[in-house]
């Protein structure tokens, strides 16, 4: 069978017509379509509850993985709000660190999670809950009837703010789990979305699509065996939020895009791609197109863009870890030059940090990328954990066998509780260390595990 023509590629994702990829439940997934207009009819709602809350809190959390934090995390550093914070670690030094930044009474708590029963987001929500119990104080962003939700209603938070069962997480920034913070953080909401429906209106087009271009690009470009995709900095971070996008909608089946931000283009493995964001509001833009994008290489690789068959196997080792009552083994394993002399042309080393994420850490992580650019000539990507779990986690597993995993370990300090649950913070985040190395490994996956004092 022919590929469809560029026009019918348009036509097609807008029909909701689930043979241009794989054929199964594709169409079940496109409500990122609609979003731009469907948010807007609640923006009104959105700021009532915003100036609800600005005379009596001093700072807003929100806890959340993912997509549930990445979008959010970028409009964070576009907007550049210092009163908004984002906690998608369970490291128990920067559970503390925020702590003790803030003023647990006078805050606002958001726990955002699609499912209702993310075990992060659950954690942090229960080990803030007991630090201040006042429901006014608090917010859920979650799927109509999900444990979250439940659980809101119980301890009667403030607000309930449902997600769109249509949209999955990585292509919900223009729902309320970014929409929300972004009305938190004083962010002309209805400006932003406006932006975006241009951008949508704009991606209907046969020619002069700026999606459709874009997604064109990034399949064609893999066919030709560039797979490794440069997005350049902006002040904004955009790269985060892209970069979760791009590997657990396409990093599946053998196949992958692999996004690099930040990286040169030089290498016949490489292609260039721009984030145009020369003012704030134009995010509302280009979330949307790269949505669009990402739909559109989806069709070309040939993979289903909206599902995520490798994420749950590092949760099962977690779990089977945390289950066993076993101290998680993260122990060293292998060095840095026994796995760098291992990479060939083609492939790309990836630094695995399950380490507090503060500037010092983040330089020491930027430190050891150097190093694996100069011994290998690879591309390098690096991500905290467990944040990347539910980022690029999907591609290390389920893309391509060219990834190349070097995992850093620190000391995780004194434990720090969790209520209810039978193990704090400081063994789950080594569970989640534990479990994705073994996972990586089963894999058959190029693996090393260094601790931070060694980088």
């Amino acid at each position: 069978m022919s590929s469809p023509s560029p026009a019918q590629i348009v036509e097609r994702i807008w029909a909701r017509d689930a043979t241009l990829w794989t054929g199964t439940d594709e169409g079940k997934w496109l409500g990122w379509l609609d979003e731009p207009w469907r948010t807007a009819e609640d923006v009104d709602l959105l700021l009532q509850f915003a100036d609800s809350v600005v005379d009596r809190v001093d700072s807003v959390v929100l806890f959340g993985m993912g997509g549930s934090s990445l979008a959010p995390e970028v409009l964070r550093l576009t907007f550049r709000n210092e009163r908004f914070h984002v906690l998608d670690t369970t490291h128990p030094k920067a559970i503390r660190a925020l702590e003790a930044q803030i003023d647990v009474e006078r805050t606002l708590f958001v726990s955002a999670s699609k499912s209702g029963s993310t075990l992060e987001t659950r954690s942090h929500t229960d080990y803030f809950w007991e630090k201040n119990r006042n429901g006014d104080c608090w917010a859920a962003i979650t799927d109509p009837g999900s444990e979250l939700e439940t659980l809101a209603r119980e301890r009667e938070f403030a607000a309930v703010f449902p997600g769109e069962p249509t949209i999955g997480g990585r292509y919900s920034a223009l729902s309320p789990f970014g929409m929300v913070p972004a009305a938190l953080m004083g962010v002309d909401v209805a400006r932003l979305l406006e932006r975006s429906r241009e951008m949508a209106e704009a991606c209907r087009l046969a020619e002069g699509n700026p999606g459709l271009e874009l997604g064109l690009s990034l399949g064609e470009h893999w066919r030709d065996g560039r797979d490794k995709v440069l997005i350049n900095p902006t002040p904004g971070g955009f790269g985060l939020w892209a970069e979760q996008l791009l590997a657990e909608s396409t990093g599946k089946h053998g196949k992958g895009l692999v996004p690099c931000p930040g990286e040169t283009e030089e290498g016949p493995d490489r292609q260039a791609q721009e984030v145009r964001v020369s003012g704030e509001y134009e995010l509302g833009q280009e979330f949307f197109r790269w949505e669009f994008a990402t739909a559109v290489a989806g069709s070309i690789l040939g993979i289903d863009p909206f599902d995520q068959p490798d994420v749950q196997a590092a949760k099962d080792k977690t779990n089977a870890v945390l289950a066993s009552g076993d101290e998680p083994d993260v122990s060293p394993v292998g060095s840095e030059e026994e796995l760098f002399a291992q990479a060939q042309p083609g492939d790309y080393v990836c630094i695995q940090a399950f380490v507090e994420p503060n500037e010092a850490n983040e330089a020491a992580v930027e430190r050891l990328a150097a190093r694996a650019r100069e011994a290998t000539g690879c591309v390098v990507t690096h991500g905290f954990g467990p944040r990347y779990l539910h980022s690029t986690g999907q591609l290390h597993k389920g893309g391509p066998p060219t990834g190349v995993f070097l995992q850093v370990v620190d000391d995780t300090g004194d434990e720090l509780p969790i209520p209810g649950r039978p193990f704090g913070f400081g063994r789950l985040i080594r569970a989640q260390a534990a479990g994705d190395f073994e996972s990586l490994r089963e894999r058959g996956r190029r693996i090393a595990r260094i601790r931070l004092e060694e980088v």
